[in-house]
């Protein structure tokens, strides 16, 4: 009996023991200034043995959920000193970490505004997170950093040459992709004929991609998002910071206006660029190009609970190019480009309690472009507009239920305004005024998304978006014969009323399933759909392309895209490597129909064609996070094709057989590798290659009043000569000062470090009696190449913070 007892009471006290020392606890972390007592949001927490952590939430906290016993908590944050505390968890535990700023001038510290193990952790999959700090180690053509630039280095992500306006992801057209600064679309991204992004450097925070399962709180693109935000400006004293270099200047003002309550950040950039541009290429010695960008962002905390910000954005730019003398019937000497972007962000957030908060956000997006066109032999100019106008209104309520589920849900109405385009001749008589049908459409979105973890290996991300869209009028409705090309009769629709409506239900889905703790498995599908889109015929669109939401004829463009990932952390989550493969199909995708012209066109549905397509591949990634030496290696195989389904043979493209789009690039290898000789030097190196852009060749020549046509049967029939370059750039801090308040250092920059000739692209030109007859023999027409840049580009740039 004693005997029994004794047994018994052993495995009672076992038992006991397995629970107690078995059981989980919440540790919760809050981040804080330790000058100001601010909340420190998006700090970098890692806790050891676990390899786990987090970033703090924006007020600074982040609670998680981890067993008994000893940890080690490791804390950093932009501009402060790493904290490191070690504690005893042995009930639920709130720590206060209190940061210091660095008074020092240290080598510059990477601090990611995510989870170092998120890539394990998240349901998200194909998402790609950069910070500013990261994104200003690029190298990057004649000393500037750029986002765009930065983000065609990841895989999946690339532009359509030497020079263009915007990204393409995974084979998805430029216009396929929501750009979006401080939740305002950008229409146009970039400055200086897509060199250079139009986004203030120094008001960046942080830049999110995603290409796969896009939660549900974004709509209106069918390919991907780029969402970048603009920084807080969390600051108690005067601080100044900005660059001079070859290509622009920048300044940016950060300061308290209301001590803890009112704080203001405004940035501008310039640039005079035009004694630079020969420098590229001899054609543009003749070119002339400025441009300027800039960025305010005024931060209210009336109360603990709630935050009121506004963003206010405006970029403009001018050039002139004399490689394209005459559109349409109109004679210049040159075409002038002046366009300009204004945008506003008004956003209210309130935190009712530790689990549930609001926000509302409105939204004003204006794109106005404008081409001038000097005629010839007089002072004449004739000048062509077009633009934009977008309003938006946000409302989302996100609630932690446990640490297991988190959901938000939300509203968003939309209104698009379209000016397609105006033609002033002023005082010419030989080119009459045209002003089209201004275009009015409205989107009303609502969305829900939730993230659940059912068991501790499993995480699922479910969302569901549903769009109402109506295009209204005025407009003219047109009825044409059974070839589609005859109007047989029109009808004029008055302004206001409704001419054609779409509804869609849009499904989200992503899965994470852990192997073990170094190793996960994703899945994921998404539906999207696109209601404005861009139409163009050159390799990059230009200020006449032409903007279009959908009507009776255009039909909202429509992808389904799936995707399977493995990824891995190794050495302690130092390194992460992944594979992802996709696919992609679509439908309604806007081309333009062979020999259309759609400038001014009042039917633009006769010179557009709408296509499927098929994107497809594998994107193997390799990063190493941290140390002295650090970057990436990036490689991807895919295919992006188009085909038509034309019933007429003349509006048929390849004959409705599948062809290369603008954007297929069957093979992309990109590397980028940063070194930290010491705390003054910084030496970082940027690869990329590519296989060459699909373009037309010629199928035969025809003879017509003594001038050679090229006759094209295919579209984008051969590949332009690979692409591959190497740039450079070498950082230098130094300070003699142990306590600065001006710290200053100089980049250098070398872009295409071996001059690689690059081509932008070929072109036919009519030969007069022996021009070149060693390369062409009696051929009539010649074929050349144009490369924007054949040399290296050598830049100094000298950047200063002084606080």
């Amino acid at each position: 009996m004693k005997t029994t007892f004794s047994y018994l009471l052993f495995l009672v006290l076992y038992i006991t023991s397995i629970n107690v020392y078995g059981q989980d606890f919440d540790l919760t972390i809050k981040l804080k200034n330790n000058l100001t007592n601010e909340p420190l949001p998006n700090a970098n927490i890692f806790i050891m043995p676990c390899s786990c952590g987090g970033a703090s939430n924006e007020n600074g906290e982040l609670t998680i959920k981890l067993k008994q016993g000893e940890y080690t908590v490791r804390t950093s944050y932009v501009g402060f000193n790493e904290n490191l505390q070690n504690i005893v968890l042995e009930e639920d535990t709130i720590l206060e970490v209190f940061l210091e700023e660095e008074n020092e001038v240290l080598s510059e510290v990477v601090v990611r505004a995510k989870k170092r193990n998120e890539l394990l952790e998240s349901p998200q999959m194909g998402v790609l997170q950069l910070n500013a700090q990261e994104i200003k180690k690029m190298p990057a053509a004649l000393g500037e950093f750029d986002v765009l630039r930065s983000v065609t280095l990841m895989p999946g992500v690339n532009n359509s040459g030497e020079i263009s306006n915007g990204i393409s992801v995974r084979g998805g057209s430029l216009d396929q992709n929501l750009l979006l600064y401080d939740y305002a679309p950008v229409f146009n991204p970039t400055h200086l004929f897509g060199l250079f992004s139009v986004f203030t450097p120094d008001a960046l925070s942080s830049v999110d991609i995603y290409r796969a399962n896009i939660p549900a709180r974004y709509g209106g693109r069918s390919t991907s998002v780029l969402d970048i935000k603009v920084r807080n400006p969390y600051v108690d004293k005067f601080k100044l910071s900005g660059g001079v270099g070859l290509v622009s200047s920048r300044l940016t003002v950060e300061t308290p206006l209301v001590k803890d309550k009112l704080m203001v950040m405004a940035g501008i950039r310039a640039g005079l660029s035009d004694f630079l541009l020969p420098i590229f290429s001899e054609r543009l010695k003749n070119t002339k190009a400025r441009f300027y960008d800039s960025t305010i962002k005024l931060l209210y905390l009336p109360t603990e609970k709630d935050q009121i910000s506004f963003t206010g954005f405006y970029s403009k730019d001018f050039y002139q190019l004399d490689l394209i003398t005459k559109v349409e019937n109109i004679n210049a000497e040159n075409n002038q480009y002046d366009f300009k972007t204004l945008n506003g962000t008004l956003n209210w957030s309130h935190t009712f309690n530790e689990k549930v908060s609001l926000k509302t956000i409105f939204v004003a997006s204006n794109y106005s472009p404008k081409n001038i066109f000097p005629e010839l032999e007089n002072t004449n100019e004739i000048e062509y507009k077009s633009g934009i106008h977008y309003l938006s209104l946000i409302s989302e309520v996100s609630k932690k239920v446990s640490d297991k589920l988190d959901y938000y849900t939300g509203v968003q109405l939309n209104n698009y305004k379209i000016n397609p385009g105006e033609l002033d001749p002023g005082l010419s008589n030989g080119v009459l005024p045209v002003n089209l049908l201004e275009e009015n459409s409205y989107e009303l979105s609502g969305y829900a998304n939730a993230n659940w973890k059912p068991k501790r290996n499993l995480t699922l991300s479910a969302g569901l978006r549903y769009n109402y869209f109506q295009f209204n009028g005025p407009y003219v409705l047109n009825n044409y014969d059974e070839a589609g090309e005859v109007v047989i009769e029109s009808n004029f629709i008055e302004k206001g009323k409704k001419v054609k409506s779409y509804n869609n239900l849009e499904p989200r889905l992503g899965v994470n399933f852990k192997i073990d703790e170094n190793t996960s498995v994703k899945a994921s599908y998404a539906n999207a759909n696109q209601y404005l889109q861009n139409v163009y015929n050159s390799t990059t669109p230009l200020p006449t392309s032409r903007w279009k939401t959908s009507d009776s004829f255009i039909k909202p463009q429509s992808s389904n895209a799936y995707g399977l990932g493995v990824y891995k952390d190794l050495k302690n989550n130092e390194i992460e490597v992944g594979v992802e493969g996709y696919f992609r199909s679509s439908k309604n995708n806007l081309t333009y129909r062979p020999g259309a012209d759609f400038f001014l066109a009042e039917s633009i549905e006769q010179s557009v064609a709408q296509v499927e397509g098929k994107a497809y591949g594998v994107e193997l990634s390799f990063k190493k996070k941290v140390g002295n030496v650090n970057g990436w290696l990036n490689y991807t195989w895919s295919r992006s094709l188009l085909r038509s389904d034309e019933e007429n043979l003349s509006n048929r493209i390849n004959n409705n057989n599948w062809f290369s789009s603008d954007f297929d690039r069957p093979h992309i290898i990109n590397a980028s590798v940063n070194i930290i000789a010491d705390k003054y030097n910084t030496v970082s190196f940027n690869f990329t290659g590519q296989t060459g852009r699909p373009y037309t060749i010629a199928n035969g020549v025809f003879e017509f009043e003594d001038i050679n046509v090229p006759i094209f049967l295919e579209r984008n029939n051969d590949r332009l000569p690979t692409y591959h370059r190497l740039d450079f750039s070498w950082k230098v801090t130094y300070s003699k000062k142990k306590n600065p308040r001006w710290v200053g250092d100089w980049t250098f920059t070398v872009y295409n470090v071996y001059g690689r000739k690059n081509a932008y692209s070929r072109f036919y030109s009519q030969r007069d009696g022996n021009l070149d007859k060693d390369f062409f023999g009696g051929f009539p027409l010649g074929s050349y190449q144009l490369e924007v840049s054949n040399s290296p580009i050598l830049a100094l740039t000298y950047n200063f913070t002084f606080q």
